[in-house]
């Protein structure tokens, strides 16, 4: 039996996409909240792009132009991944210098963190077994670079999951994990290149939280 989902199934079958936009567009709009030593360009400015590079993005993926959605996916995470370094290494490079306020201080943090959040659930999203349109074409998930428990289930012949896949808020949950606890917890990383990127958001969310964050507290 193929392992592949037929051509012919219904739009609605596949992995919805609002989630990922509501993201992006959260993302954009608490980066315009960042203190403007923080941010290269105007407030908008990322918030409008990827705005913009959303809608092809979307249309591409409804009148399955499968390449050039994959195309401007890698941009859009490419580009709210530049802008979380940048920010960050502007924030680093002002510490010493003793600008900002507490209250500044902590916001920037709260913001890079949940922007960490975001950047990298996208790049496992994306990159996971192919991407989510080529997970979505087989029939069950039982391959990948995370061990999700629902994979266990299935290969134990567990009816329930015979055809599930994951999406977007289940990369979502390992990246918040990573960022909160520096780990994925109940989902094991296996292949080389999730460990390589679940150890940089670790490293981000560990500079956010143990250097910035008590650096705020310090001085209220």
């Amino acid at each position: 039996m193929s392992m592949l989902k037929s051509n012919n199934a219904q739009p609605k079958d596949v992995e919805p996409r609002w989630p990922v936009v509501v993201a992006l567009v959260a993302v954009g709009g608490i980066y315009m909240a960042l203190p403007e030593y923080l941010i290269m360009g105007p407030r908008w400015l990322l918030l409008g792009v990827v705005s913009v590079l959303s809608v092809p993005a979307l249309i591409s993926h409804h009148t399955d132009k499968n390449q050039l959605n994959l195309v401007l996916g890698y941009v859009i995470s490419g580009v709210i991944t530049s802008a979380l370094l940048i920010s960050l290494f502007f924030l680093i490079n002002a510490l010493p210098r003793h600008e900002e306020s507490a209250s500044a201080l902590l916001r920037s943090a709260v913001i890079l963190w949940l922007t960490n959040i975001v950047v990298f659930g996208l790049w496992y999203w994306r990159l996971d077994a192919g991407g989510p349109h080529l997970r979505w074409l087989r029939e069950v998930h039982t391959e990948g670079s995370f061990l999700f428990p629902q994979m266990t289930q299935y290969l134990g012949n567990d009816s329930r999951t015979r055809k599930w896949t994951p999406d977007f808020i289940d990369y979502l949950f390992i990246a918040f994990n990573t960022a909160t606890a520096f780990s994925p917890t109940d989902t094991p990383v296996l292949s080389k290149w999730a460990k390589i990127l679940s150890m940089l958001q670790a490293t981000i969310s560990l500079a956010i939280v143990a250097v910035l964050v008590s650096r705020g507290i310090g001085l209220l």
